[in-house]
């Protein structure tokens, strides 16, 4: 059976599925919703590199979701526009249409998200007898598929530690790059990221899910970071970084268990392979990493590549693609908002062609 899918947001990752959604015989394209009005009309084939398919871009989102389809994936950047993504969503899941997406990353985990991300949502797949689910590659699948199945391999477990080592130099998006992260800026700034009580918002949804699979409860989650100066300008083709301002963060979100920090999340970011040599590396460039102190310890690196070997791209992609497969067990599930622990294993059925 074939599912028909509209795809809401053609940006950096919306591009890259939209190319796989027509190329994928499991999935049919019904529509495509774009912001930017220059993309109006265009051929949804040519917006994703390939050749006409007879389906046009709008910003018409009514005549969109009129169309017969049995989800949309939601790719739209929200980095700085939550509650407005969060209604696009609400209003494709009242019409009818199962939600997948990337876009709001504290809905990975909905039972810890803000209430205000959470009611429009649930009133929406009341209405719409439709089912929501949110993943990502950290916060998301790195964070919970994952280490959760390699917790299940132990007979005990001390420690997680989920780590993202990664040069962001090559990450198209400038506004999340130095205004929500603060690359760019001087060291005693404070970017919207590193504003107390934002870390947990974008990830404590991971620790808290992790908590939950332990089946432990959590005293608090600690914030950390540090920063790392650039010692020379950075000219890169997202933007230049002049010498002194930061071109490293690393973070680290401690969810404390009877006094200790059991669950962490640690952030790696660099704008250059040279900046801070004393923080974590691998051997393998750009990685996530996983670490299991237990009985047995276990420890895993997950490197992404996309086809032009860059590893934002390969993780966006894999980011997009774990949402469209999970599209068929959605529109299965009972209506409502769905977490990991929801779906069943998501193959890549039809990816071997």
């Amino acid at each position: 059976m074939k599912h028909r899918i509209i795809l809401w947001g053609t940006g950096f990752v919306g591009r890259m599925v939209l190319k796989q959604v027509i190329e994928q015989p499991g999935f049919e394209l019904a529509g495509v919703i774009v912001h930017d009005p220059g993309k109006a009309g265009r051929d949804a084939g040519e917006l994703a590199g390939l050749g006409p398919v007879g389906i046009r871009a709008t910003t018409d989102v009514d005549a969109a979701l009129a169309l017969e389809a049995d989800a949309v994936g939601y790719f739209a950047n929200a980095d700085l526009r939550p509650l407005d993504a969060i209604q696009d969503m609400a209003r494709a899941l009242a019409r009818g249409k199962n939600v997948v997406s990337s876009s709001v990353t504290p809905l990975v985990y909905p039972k810890s998200a803000p209430r205000a991300f959470v009611a429009p949502l649930e009133h929406a797949c009341r209405e719409g007898g439709t089912s929501f689910f949110t993943t990502g590659i950290d916060p998301g699948f790195c964070n919970d598929l994952i280490p959760m199945t390699l917790t299940g391999l132990c007979g005990r477990v001390d420690t997680v530690r989920v780590q993202e080592i990664l040069d962001y130099s090559s990450y198209p998006n400038p506004r999340t790059l130095f205004e929500i992260m603060g690359f760019g800026q001087p060291l005693d700034a404070r970017p919207l990221l590193l504003l107390p009580g934002s870390l947990t918002l974008a990830w404590g949804c991971v620790v808290h899910m992790m908590a939950d699979g332990l089946g432990v409860d959590l005293d608090e989650i600690r914030e950390l970071h540090e920063r790392r100066p650039a010692e020379r300008t950075l000219e890169l083709e997202v933007g230049t970084l002049p010498a002194g301002t930061s071109a490293g963060l690393r973070f680290e979100l401690q969810g404390i268990v009877a006094g200790r920090p059991r669950i962490v999340v640690e952030h790696v970011t660099r704008m250059h392979p040279g900046v801070a040599p004393d923080w974590p590396r691998s051997e393998r460039g750009d990685v996530y990493r996983i670490l299991v102190e237990g009985s047995p310890s276990i420890s895993a690196e997950l490197a992404f590549r996309g086809e032009d070997g860059d590893p934002n791209s390969g993780g966006c992609l894999a980011t997009g693609m774990r949402a469209i497969h999970a599209i068929p067990a959605v529109c299965q599930a009972p209506p409502g908002l769905l977490s990991p622990f929801d779906l069943p294993l998501l193959p890549g059925r039809y990816n071997l062609r």
